[in-house]
């Protein structure tokens, strides 16, 4: 039975579909997880934003969530990162930083500036990458809100595909990319 576009109750954006979508039987469940990713999924699937950021708080004391990559770091005052803006545009080339540079600029969360380094992207330190586009601004779909944003990029090609604290996923989202982590290349 073939529907007019009148018919249709279309979304402005599938976002707004997320929360509804159907999981078949299956599906990956994470049963086969570690036992502290099972929590930690838990958590994430079944609280809202502000419980996991009081519980995360709590775990951060007690230097239990804190991400391998950030143990034992003495970050610096992120107001200090006042790196050269790049003004980065679609097609440019970029080398990103070594694991060193990028560490130095993550607070003791692991982020710069609100913006996670999660541990996925950690094989494409050193490597040379094209610019797909720059970020103005995107959906958060935490809470379905646009957010404004600045020194932010796309890259080409560079996409997550499901991490180990979440497990494996086929969305195929792009990362969110600092200007502060990667060094503009000659053209």
């Amino acid at each position: 039975m073939k529907h007019s576009t009148s018919e249709l109750k279309s979304k402005e954006c599938q976002v707004l579909s997320i929360p509804n979508i159907r999981t078949e039987k299956g599906v990956h469940s994470g049963n086969n997880l570690p036992l502290l990713t099972q929590i930690r999924l838990f958590f994430r699937r079944h609280l809202d934003l502000e419980a996991r950021r009081k519980i995360k708080r709590v775990l951060f004391l007690n230097r239990l969530w804190q991400p391998e990559q950030v143990k034992n770091h003495n970050a610096i005052d992120q107001d200090q990162i006042l790196l050269e803006r790049l003004n980065l545009q679609a097609g440019d080339r970029v080398r990103i930083r070594s694991r060193e540079e990028i560490l130095a600029t993550l607070d003791e969360e692991g982020k710069l500036k609100g913006c996670s380094f999660i541990d996925v992207m950690w094989q494409y330190c050193g490597t040379t990458q094209k610019v797909f586009k720059p970020v103005h601004r995107f959906v958060d779909e935490r809470n379905y809100q646009v957010r404004n944003v600045r020194g932010m990029v796309l890259l080409e090609n560079v996409m997550c595909d499901g991490t180990g604290f979440y497990g494996s996923c086929d969305r195929s989202c792009l990362f969110f990319w600092r200007e502060e982590w990667l060094e503009k290349l000659a053209e």
